[in-house]
Protein backbone atom coordinates (compact mmCIF):
# COMPACT_ATOMS: atom_id res chain seq x y z
CA UNK A 1 0.00 0.00 0.00
CA UNK A 2 1.37 3.43 -0.89
CA UNK A 3 2.12 6.01 1.79
CA UNK A 4 -0.71 8.17 0.46
CA UNK A 5 -3.19 5.32 0.84
CA UNK A 6 -1.92 4.53 4.33
CA UNK A 7 -2.40 8.16 5.41
CA UNK A 8 -5.91 8.12 3.94
CA UNK A 9 -6.71 4.92 5.82
CA UNK A 10 -5.51 6.35 9.14
CA UNK A 11 -7.69 9.39 8.57
CA UNK A 12 -10.66 7.22 7.59
CA UNK A 13 -10.27 5.22 10.79
CA UNK A 14 -9.95 8.46 12.78
CA UNK A 15 -13.15 9.78 11.25
CA UNK A 16 -14.91 6.47 11.96
CA UNK A 17 -13.89 6.75 15.61
CA UNK A 18 -15.41 10.22 15.75
CA UNK A 19 -18.64 8.96 14.13
CA UNK A 20 -18.90 6.13 16.66
CA UNK A 21 -18.13 8.46 19.57
CA UNK A 22 -20.86 10.88 18.55
CA UNK A 23 -23.36 8.12 17.86
CA UNK A 24 -22.83 6.43 21.23
CA UNK A 25 -23.13 9.76 23.00
CA UNK A 26 -26.03 11.29 21.09
CA UNK A 27 -28.18 8.31 20.11
CA UNK A 28 -28.15 6.03 23.14
CA UNK A 29 -30.08 6.38 26.35
CA UNK A 30 -28.33 6.33 28.69
CA UNK A 31 -25.46 8.09 26.93
CA UNK A 32 -22.45 5.82 26.58
CA UNK A 33 -19.94 8.22 28.07
CA UNK A 34 -16.99 5.87 28.59
CA UNK A 35 -16.96 4.40 25.09
CA UNK A 36 -17.65 7.82 23.55
CA UNK A 37 -14.68 9.34 25.40
CA UNK A 38 -12.49 6.41 24.35
CA UNK A 39 -13.39 6.79 20.67
CA UNK A 40 -12.86 10.56 20.85
CA UNK A 41 -9.32 9.92 22.08
CA UNK A 42 -8.82 7.31 19.37
CA UNK A 43 -9.89 9.81 16.71
CA UNK A 44 -7.23 12.27 17.85
CA UNK A 45 -4.58 9.56 18.20
CA UNK A 46 -5.12 8.26 14.68
CA UNK A 47 -5.18 11.79 13.28
CA UNK A 48 -1.81 12.60 14.83
CA UNK A 49 -0.38 9.30 13.65
CA UNK A 50 -1.66 10.00 10.13
CA UNK A 51 0.29 13.26 10.17
CA UNK A 52 3.45 11.49 11.34
CA UNK A 53 3.10 8.89 8.58
CA UNK A 54 2.58 11.75 6.13
CA UNK A 55 5.97 13.04 7.34
CA UNK A 56 7.52 9.57 6.81
CA UNK A 57 7.69 8.83 10.53
CA UNK A 58 6.70 5.43 11.86
CA UNK A 59 4.46 6.43 14.78
CA UNK A 60 5.14 4.74 18.10
CA UNK A 61 2.55 2.35 19.51
CA UNK A 62 1.51 4.65 22.32
CA UNK A 63 -1.72 6.32 23.38
CA UNK A 64 -0.18 9.47 24.88
CA UNK A 65 -1.40 12.30 22.67
CA UNK A 66 0.93 14.77 24.35
CA UNK A 67 3.94 12.80 23.11
CA UNK A 68 2.45 12.35 19.64
CA UNK A 69 1.67 16.07 19.41
CA UNK A 70 5.22 16.89 20.49
CA UNK A 71 6.53 14.62 17.74
CA UNK A 72 4.32 16.45 15.21
CA UNK A 73 5.68 19.79 16.47
CA UNK A 74 9.14 18.69 15.35
CA UNK A 75 7.83 19.08 11.78
CA UNK A 76 5.40 21.94 12.28
CA UNK A 77 5.51 24.18 15.33
CA UNK A 78 1.86 25.18 14.89
CA UNK A 79 0.90 21.87 16.50
CA UNK A 80 1.39 23.81 19.73
CA UNK A 81 -2.13 25.15 19.05
CA UNK A 82 -3.65 21.73 19.84
CA UNK A 83 -1.40 20.65 22.71
CA UNK A 84 -3.99 21.44 25.37
CA UNK A 85 -6.64 19.45 23.47
CA UNK A 86 -4.27 16.50 23.33
CA UNK A 87 -3.56 16.79 27.04
CA UNK A 88 -7.30 16.72 27.83
CA UNK A 89 -7.96 13.72 25.58
CA UNK A 90 -5.01 11.54 26.62
CA UNK A 91 -6.59 10.01 29.78
CA UNK A 92 -9.48 8.66 27.73
CA UNK A 93 -7.19 6.34 25.78
CA UNK A 94 -6.66 3.80 28.54
CA UNK A 95 -8.00 4.82 31.96
CA UNK A 96 -11.59 5.23 30.78
CA UNK A 97 -11.73 1.58 29.79
CA UNK A 98 -11.57 0.36 33.38
CA UNK A 99 -14.34 0.84 35.96
CA UNK A 100 -12.20 2.13 38.79
CA UNK A 101 -10.25 4.78 36.86
CA UNK A 102 -12.20 7.61 35.14
CA UNK A 103 -15.97 7.97 34.91
CA UNK A 104 -16.50 10.79 32.40
CA UNK A 105 -19.67 12.78 32.80
CA UNK A 106 -21.70 14.21 29.90
CA UNK A 107 -19.95 17.56 30.02
CA UNK A 108 -16.51 15.92 29.83
CA UNK A 109 -17.57 13.84 26.85
CA UNK A 110 -19.13 16.78 25.01
CA UNK A 111 -15.80 18.58 25.42
CA UNK A 112 -13.87 15.49 24.33
CA UNK A 113 -15.95 15.25 21.15
CA UNK A 114 -15.26 18.91 20.33
CA UNK A 115 -11.56 18.48 21.09
CA UNK A 116 -11.30 15.35 18.94
CA UNK A 117 -13.01 17.11 16.03
CA UNK A 118 -10.57 20.02 16.33
CA UNK A 119 -7.53 17.72 16.37
CA UNK A 120 -8.88 15.76 13.39
CA UNK A 121 -9.63 18.92 11.40
CA UNK A 122 -6.24 20.41 12.29
CA UNK A 123 -4.35 17.32 11.11
CA UNK A 124 -6.50 17.02 8.01
CA UNK A 125 -5.68 20.64 7.09
CA UNK A 126 -1.96 19.99 7.61
CA UNK A 127 -1.99 16.91 5.42
CA UNK A 128 -4.02 18.67 2.77
CA UNK A 129 -4.19 17.33 -0.74
CA UNK A 130 -3.17 13.77 0.12
CA UNK A 131 -6.72 13.03 1.13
Amino acid sequence: MSETKIVREWLRYANNDLIVAKHCFEEFNPKQTEISAYHAQQCAEKSLKAYLIYKDVDPPRIHDLKILCKMCREYDDTFSAIEILCAHLTPFGVAVRYPDEIAPNESMVATALRDARQVYDFCLAKIGSVV
